[in-house]
């Protein structure tokens, strides 16, 4: 990649387009972009470098295609582009074949019973993670989730947070940094200042957290301050109102938070990021050109996904000659992304696959080392039944069957109950209260956790109480969130459970193995399971 011009040379509009990160699908074609309202197609991507925007954060495709996109997007950039990535439970999160690892809160299981452990295993998550991002030309990571999940409603973080105590989460998430910090890659403390106490989803709408500052400083601020102590490069804003600290703007767009809180009380000196501009908690807030240049004002140096990507240099353009915004400002911003983008421009990508692949057997078994540490049941283990072919009922729930990648023909969660007479039926939680069961032997599986765009987190035991009532009911499989475990056993007390925080194949290998006397598979994610 080319080396970096002089900040003092870029003229204004450009300063202003290198603050500006836009979205991009990871997968070669247009056609195949699962989201275009929010992913620019190829030519307008293109238009946007060479017209000199900073970055790119990419979603979907395989690993494979990926490591393709980014060369092509670094080929259209004259000034070396930060390209970013949501791959907070590994690569393989976002792009298929490479690494998956279990949600955060895995590892703060992990936690309550060997904290060394725990620690070792989220800094190999976090080494595991940087390398095959470089090795794809993903050069910013962001993860850590260094919120709080103290409020088990919350449907947005739930568990992608590494634990519900500023300790777990402080000691977690700078092992991941440390981690990451073996490679050339961008780490992102998020989401600033904790997004772990709310019932709404910021993707939705403007959630508000009501504490005192110094209720905010014991548990909430913890994480971040540890971060930056541990020189985590960038800290994402969260779309939060905090009115403790400002009751006029949310977080994103406070110059009390993230000047006065972030880059003074705190001391950090690194890039501030804001969350998503295309989020319900900013758009319902103000028009995109007011959110852009408020940002800025507030301490931002990058915005990611302003909605309208040439509206907002305007927009900004327009608030420097009107004295709202000024040139100095833009320019400091540069200057800390000019910093940022020297430390990736030392890497030394490999290439994919011969470089990382998903064939690592170690990275394979510290997956499943995880999944296995961190598996909950009832006290007393139990096996459940066999049956002749297609005789009992594999009930699988979820959320969205549209949104269920971790499904498919021959995985585990099918596969296995299938070859002991459960034949699988997949059902939407919404629909379960109307569905006509059958009074014959059923296991039940739910996949349910939260997630992004969630009004709120969806709870299955009325329903499971109702069901257990009418047929028999062999044993239920939580895949996900563990709040609903404790309403279960008080519900159902009788009723045989597993749990796994994984949804992926490794996780659902190693419940449905254990529910009969079979052996288990010699690789849990080896090909007949994926």
């Amino acid at each position: 990649m080319a080396p970096l011009p002089p900040v003092e040379s870029l003229s204004l509009r450009q300063a202003i387009a290198q603050m500006i990160v836009v979205r991009g699908a990871g997968y070669l074609f247009d056609y195949e972009r699962p989201y275009p309202q929010w992913e620019a197609d190829q030519t307008t991507l293109q238009r946007w470098i060479e017209a000199g925007i900073g970055g790119v954060i990419l979603l979907g495709g395989s690993a494979a295609e990926v490591a393709q996109k980014t060369k092509q997007l670094q080929s259209w950039a004259e000034i070396p582009l930060l390209i970013a990535a949501d791959i907070e439970e590994g690569v393989g999160q976002r792009f298929s074949g490479a690494t998956e690892f279990p949600p955060p809160m895995a590892f703060g299981e992990i936690w309550r019973t060997d904290l060394h452990q725990a620690i070792t295993l989220a800094e190999t998550m976090g080494a595991t993670t940087a390398q095959e991002a470089l090795s794809l030309g993903i050069n910013w990571v962001l993860a850590p989730v260094l919120d709080v999940n103290n409020n088990p409603h919350n449907p947005v973080i739930n568990i992608r947070a590494f634990g519900e105590t500023p300790d777990q989460v402080s000691a977690l998430g700078t092992a991941f940094i440390r981690g990451a910090q073996q490679y050339a890659v961008l780490t992102t403390a998020k989401h600033f200042p904790g997004h772990g106490d709310t019932a709404t989803d910021s993707h939705l709408a403007l959630p508000t957290i009501s504490h005192d500052d110094t209720r905010l400083n014991t548990v909430e601020l913890p994480p971040f301050k540890a971060a930056i102590q541990g020189g985590v490069d960038a800290v994402m804003s969260a779309h939060l109102m905090i009115p403790a600290w400002d009751q006029q703007y949310p977080a994103t767009l406070s110059p009390a938070i993230l000047t006065g809180q972030l880059r003074h009380k705190l001391g950090f000196e690194g890039l501030i990021v804001t969350d998503a501009l295309v989020m319900g908690g900013v758009t319902q807030f103000a028009d995109p050109d007011t959110v852009a240049v408020q940002a800025i004002a507030a301490g931002a140096d990058i915005l990611l996904m302003p909605p309208d990507v040439d509206g907002a240099i305007i927009a900004i353009e327009a608030a420097i000659k009107t004295g709202q915004l000024s040139e100095s400002r833009i320019y400091e911003s540069v200057e800390r992304i000019w910093q940022a983008k020297q430390k990736i421009l030392t890497a030394t990508p490999s290439t994919f696959p011969q470089g990382i692949s998903r064939d690592r057997p170690e990275t394979r078994k510290t997956v499943a080392m995880v999944l296995e540490r961190a598996t909950k049941h009832q006290k007393s283990p139990v096996k459940i039944s066999s049956f002749p072919d297609n005789f009992a009922r594999n009930l699988i729930v979820v959320d969205s069957v549209l949104k269920s990648p971790f499904l498919r023909p021959n995985c585990p969660a099918i596969a296995i109950p299938q070859r002991h007479g459960y034949a699988a039926e997949i059902v939407e939680l919404k629909t379960l209260p109307r569905l006509q069961l059958e009074a014959i032997p059923t296991l039940i599986q739910c996949f349910l956790r939260g997630n992004p765009f969630t009004e709120k987190l969806a709870d299955p035991i009325d329903v499971l109480q109702k069901i257990a009532a009418q047929i028999p009911l062999q044993g239920v499989i939580f895949y996900g969130s563990p709040y609903f475990l404790e309403a279960l056993q008080t519900t159902l007390p009788e009723i045989p459970w597993w749990f796994s925080y994984g949804q992926m194949a490794i996780a659902q290998a190693q419940i449905c193995t254990s529910l009969w006397e079979e052996a288990p598979q010699a690789d849990p994610s080896a090909a007949e399971f994926i």
